[in-house]
């Protein structure tokens, strides 16, 4: 019996031994930007590299945690800041905007000091105030080469969400970078489309990057209240895929990159970007083409629509206002079915009986459904976010356009599209 006990305790010991090297509790470091003090959450760890997560836009996740921890445990020190706290700033995207660059640069200047390699990461609109800060600390030691590179995850590059039919304007910062970047990218984003246009602008300052497309989840699948089994698993294979990102950084060795040295000037932006609205529709009045399959397989062409007031909304089964606002898409239909009034939903890069289920399961609408397989017309129409819609007269030109989900039978959309009606 006693040496049980004894059995017992020593397995304790070494578990808890093991859990408290794994898992230590994080030192707080205090670094200075100007008159700031950042916070700084430091795991030792007795590797020569350093891996910097600035947390994004939606604040402290217990997945931030757990992510530094499980890195901390591979060897890889972890230092984690959130830069809104920090300024005493709320936690919305646009504020990222509001983060001085000294602020990541001080860290990045901290980090250095130690004499270890240094691996920085963020996800989101935290991209900013960290690529901002790494080129202000390049700008100051041209010939280190301690960086080794920036790890981005599903990253917000562009300036806002443009007015639809606008094309999207990155955000000056990204044409004056010049790092080696792995950019992890969810194929079930909006961003997922904008990569061409992403990837080029990175490319302008000099970055080479490698880019790893994560399947079947959307952005931000590591903390989502609504993730699926899929992204689940993905959010448990996170800190390998971290780590991978991290050896390969590792592995091309550290070069002295020197930033753009001119900042390019912000890009002016439409005035009417608000979501979320039908509003005027400001671009040209003529839409692209939109010829494409149906459910059942055949060919269903906008041009054939003339004489009809038609919505055509742009969705996909993965985004929830546009699952939540269909519903209220086949009730105006139901209004005006005595009108010449018609819905186009056009699906994006999904499969036909995925949507079939999706639609005869979660939504049952009656309204064509076509399928953009390839993202063609998505790029065509200029569509930067989902759901994105557009109303057409019975001329065929562009009336009204919005992103973002609506309730679509409401007295104030039934009067816009009453008055197309009737002319």
């Amino acid at each position: 019996m006693a040496r049980s006990r004894q059995s017992l305790c020593l397995f304790l010991l070494l578990g808890l031994s093991w859990f408290g090297a794994a898992f230590a509790h994080a030192a707080d470091l205090t670094v200075k930007a100007g008159d700031t003090d950042i916070g700084v959450q430091v795991r030792p760890a007795k590797g020569n590299l350093i891996f910097i997560w600035q947390i994004n836009e939606a604040g402290p996740q217990t997945s931030d945690e757990q992510l530094m921890q499980q890195l901390a445990a591979q060897g890889v020190e972890t230092w984690q800041l959130d830069l809104l706290d920090t300024y005493f700033l709320p936690n919305t995207a646009s504020n990222m905007d509001r983060v001085p660059a000294q602020a990541f640069a001080a860290v990045l200047q901290a980090a250095a000091k130690t004499g270890k390699h240094i691996v920085v990461a963020t996800s989101g609109r935290g991209v900013i105030p960290v690529l901002r800060g790494v080129r202000q600390w390049q700008l100051a030691h041209p010939d280190n080469t301690q960086l080794l590179g920036t790890i981005l995850l599903s990253p917000k590059l562009f300036v806002k969400t443009p007015a639809p039919g606008q094309r999207g304007k990155l955000m000056p910062i990204v044409r004056a970078t010049n790092q080696t970047i792995v950019l992890l990218q969810p194929n079930k984003s909006p961003w997922y489309w904008k990569l061409n246009q992403s990837l080029a602008g990175l490319r302008q300052g000099g970055s080479n990057i490698y880019l790893w497309i994560l399947p079947s989840v959307r952005d931000r699948f590591y903390f989502r209240p609504d993730a699926n089994a899929r992204e689940q698993q993905a959010a448990n294979r996170l800190e390998t895929k971290l780590y991978e990102a991290t050896q390969l950084l590792v592995q091309q060795g550290g070069h002295a990159r020197r930033a753009v040295a001119r900042l390019p000037s912000a890009p002016q932006t439409p005035a009417n970007t608000q979501g979320h609205v039908l509003a005027a529709y400001q671009g040209n009045p003529t839409p692209p083409p939109l010829r494409l399959p149906d459910l059942q397989g055949r060919m269903l062409d906008l041009a054939d629509f003339k004489g009809r007031v038609v919505l055509v909304n742009f969705w996909a089964t993965w985004c929830p206002p546009c699952v939540h606002e269909m519903p209220s898409m086949q009730r105006l239909a139901d209004y005006f079915h005595a009108k010449p009034f018609s819905i186009l939903g056009v699906n994006m890069a999904q499969d036909a009986a995925t949507v079939s289920r999706f639609i005869r399961q979660r939504v049952h609408v009656k309204f064509p459904i076509v399928l953009d397989k390839d993202g063609k017309a998505l790029k065509a129409w200029h569509v930067f976010a989902f759901p994105t819609s557009y109303v057409l007269d019975k001329h065929g030109h562009i009336r009204y356009a919005l992103f973002g989900g609506i309730e679509w039978d409401t007295p104030a959309v039934k009067h816009k599209l009453a008055a197309l009606l009737a002319e």
